[in-house]
């Protein structure tokens, strides 16, 4: 009977390795449905096959978990196999996973523990262990239960440890850094685990780096969404850098498998042909040896060597080598995203370093890059026009959450970039994509319901609708929870109120300032900040209380030029310095700040900036009585406003723009299945805070015949302007 199985399972491997994977399981299911007895170790390892070909190959969840839970019954009979039980759980725990039965899954992995822990300190059971903490972290994540997950994280960097394994340590290291960014109560524990990732990566020996690639670029990742965070773009950009040189390197190195490969099958192909000459069968096989080598060489830092039993822990189908950026050895054999999600967040990265700085032509290519990349991916999910949240296989979830929420961050730095260059058009058919992607997907990207509130508020301010913007900047406000986000809305909708004009909304502005004004040093960053002290700036300007505006604003351009580099927000406090500078008489200050501004504003193709400095500049020269800069500077500015109206009178016939502006949230339906549940949770590490504000949003002002005039500041007529 032994003869008999060895050979049914050599026939699986056969029919595996040609794709035919229904044919696999047969072999292996007439002997777990034969008649005839065999041993129940040939059983065992026969169902734990037949339950990896159907994780690996198929979307059969239930089916593969019958034959574990069978395989976990006979092993209890069996005092040893230590391999096989460990093997069986954590199969079992990736089962439970995929239907998203978390309680279970806790409780199978928690007898994995029991089993490892009291099977001696060797190796292999050091290693199981770290697999079966690394899975509990995940599924406490998913319930929330963060401080839990960093503790059976900290178990395995404690395994990893004890048998000197660097690269399993690193994977602990970068995993509880992840852990503390879904969290982030405290900022030194997260600026700890960023210090102990550092250490850890540089005690890996440098060639054993090379063979972490996988590692690096989540290393390099999570350490680019915290500079973020602290709003270091200097350094953050320095590590956007190297993921791009990476991603350059790797994408070279597949191009060069895919030709060797392509080369060494033509090569195959021509030996098996019969009637070859000695000496051309020679040669050939000469040629067919150094190609081997050539592409060994070529892999030799790829996971192909290290192929395991079990597919990915997180629940992703295997891929072929190329498609995987591995994190951990067998048996944890880890992933954190596939190779395409990963370097769709490297192009994301890159729009979030450029973006402030203007670098708009590089970022629009990365935005189209990056949603490309998503679409295909998704398309490989079968998410496709029409598609919804229900009609996804429970195995997708995740994974679709993943794609959607990084999908959602392109789109919404499309949007920011479109009207930053008062392309509201384009604007439009970004947030009407983000309403499609949120009616579709409602639970997976809810987390995304408060960023297109705020989006729509944006739009209409910069089409100068400022009640309707106040409007869903409040709105968005109320559905986030996060106080970062929060705050940045109540700034935004202040300025919009400022933009009214009258008594009323002035105290409606001021009532929202005033709470984030006084809680500003408390955020992670200095965005908040800056944001308040613009819009505290003008509320000053606007109540004539010019030297203390001066004041306030001129602290919040230090900082903006300083920690943010934002470009636009830059020219904005420089435009309004320049206004207060003039209206206090200052003109030879007030025309070189004015003179910077404009320089900003054309390089950023903003063109209700370059309006508002215009009509600065023109007034400035008014009153200096230079009569030839007043007539050229009102000509320009003449132009530039027939532009924008003309952009705005576009956006305004669209069949889009009613429905974007109007005071009403959109009407979402949640699915309220706990398995689509999951994905909120499992999704929401996609999101770190990283929104990047573009300005906080001010209109030019109309021209004015003296600097006294610009000391009664009337928002309301000036020309739009985005937030």
């Amino acid at each position: 009977m032994d003869a008999l199985a060895e050979g049914l399972w050599g026939l699986a491997d056969y029919h595996e390795k040609r794709g035919e994977i229904g044919k696999a399981v047969k072999c292996l299911e007439a002997i777990s449905q034969s008649q005839v007895s065999f041993l129940p170790i040939v059983e065992i390892k026969t169902r734990l096959r037949i339950a990896t070909l159907l994780l690996k190959h198929t979307n059969n969840i239930n089916h593969a978990k019958s034959h574990l839970e069978r395989s976990q019954l006979l092993l209890k009979s069996i005092p040893s196999c230590f391999e096989l039980k460990c093997r069986a759980y954590s199969l079992l725990s990736q089962c439970y996973h995929l239907v998203g039965a978390i309680p279970p899954q806790k409780q199978i992995l928690n007898k994995g523990l029991e089993l490892t822990a009291s099977s001696g300190d060797g190796f292999a059971v050091k290693l199981w262990s770290c697999n079966f903490n690394s899975q509990l972290a995940n599924a406490l994540i998913i319930e929330g239960d963060y401080w839990n997950s960093i503790s059976a994280l900290e178990r395995g960097f404690e395994c990893a440890t004890e048998i000197c394994y660097p690269e399993l340590q690193m994977f602990f290291a970068t995993s509880i850094l992840h852990v503390h960014f879904m969290q982030w109560d405290d900022v030194n524990s997260v600026e700890r685990a960023v210090e102990k990732c550092d250490e850890v990566w540089e005690y890996i020996h440098p060639d054993k780096r090379q063979q972490c690639l996988g590692l690096f670029f989540y290393n390099e990742l999570l350490h680019t969404f915290y500079l973020l965070r602290i709003c270091d773009y200097k350094n953050a950009s320095q590590h956007v850098d190297k993921l791009d040189a990476a991603m350059k390197v790797e994408l070279q190195q597949v191009q060069r498998v895919e030709e060797l490969t392509a080369e060494l099958n033509a090569i195959n192909l021509s030996l098996s042909r019969s009637g070859l000459h000695h000496k051309e069968r020679s040669a050939l096989c000469q040629k067919q040896v150094q190609l081997q080598e050539q592409l060994s060489h070529v892999t030799r830092f790829s996971s192909t060597g290290k192929v395991s039993l079990e597919p990915s822990y997180f629940g992703n189908a295997r891929r072929a080598w190329e498609d995987k950026l591995a994190l951990a050895p067998p048996p944890i054999d880890g992933e954190w995203l596939p190779k395409g999600a990963v370097y769709a967040l490297v192009d994301l990265m890159a729009v979030m370093i450029g973006r402030p700085k203007g670098s708009f032509k590089e970022c629009g290519r990365r935005i189209q890059s990056g949603l490309q990349s998503i679409h295909e991916e998704l398309l490989q999910l079968g998410i496709t026009d029409g598609a919804t949240e229900v009609d996804l296989h429970h195995s997708a979830i995740w994974m679709a959450g993943v794609y959607l929420m990084i999908l959602m961050q392109f789109l919404e730095n499309k949007v920011a970039m479109a009207l930053t260059r008062s392309e509201f058009v384009e604007a439009q058919e970004a947030l009407v994509q983000m309403k499609n992607w949120l009616i579709s997907f409602p639970t997976i990207l809810q987390g995304c319901e408060s960023i297109f509130e705020m989006l729509r508020g944006q739009y209409a301010h910069s089409l100068g609708i400022f009640s309707e913007a106040a409007f869903h900047f409040i709105e968005a406000a109320k559905l986030t929870e996060s106080k970062s986000m929060q705050a940045m809305c109540q700034v935004y909708a202040a300025v919009s109120y400022i933009c009214i004009g009258d008594a009323e909304s002035s105290s409606q502005a001021l009532d929202l300032i005033g709470p984030v004004y006084r809680i500003m040093d408390s955020f992670v960053g200095v965005r908040e900040k800056t944001a308040v002290l613009f819009a505290y700036g003008l509320l000053l300007m606007k109540q004539h209380n010019l030297q203390e505006a001066r004041i306030r604003l001129a602290s919040g351009l230090r900082i903006t030029h300083q920690h943010l580099g934002n470009i636009q927000l830059v020219s904005q406090y420089l435009t309004i310095l320049g206004s207060l500078a003039l209206a206090l008489h200052d003109t030879g200050q007030a025309r070189e700040i004015l003179k910077s501004s404009l320089t900003l504003a054309k390089s950023l193709y903003d063109i209700p900036t370059q309006i508002w400095v215009l009509s600065v500049l023109t007034a400035l020269y008014q009153e200096l009585g230079e009569r030839g800069n007043e007539m050229a500077n009102s000509e320009y500015e003449r132009k530039k406003a027939d532009d924008l109206q003309k952009r705005l009178a576009d956006a305004q016939s669209s069949i889009h723009h009613i429905e974007l502006i109007d005071k009403v949230r959109l009407n979402i339906r949640q699915n309220h299945e706990l398995d689509i549940k999951r994905a909120i949770n499992a999704g929401s590490s996609m999101r770190f805070n990283l929104d990047i504000p573009e300005s906080v949003g001010l209109s030019a002002p109309s021209p004015a015949p003296s600097s006294s005039k610009l000391m009664d500041v009337d928002i309301r007529r000036r020309s739009k302007r985005r937030i």
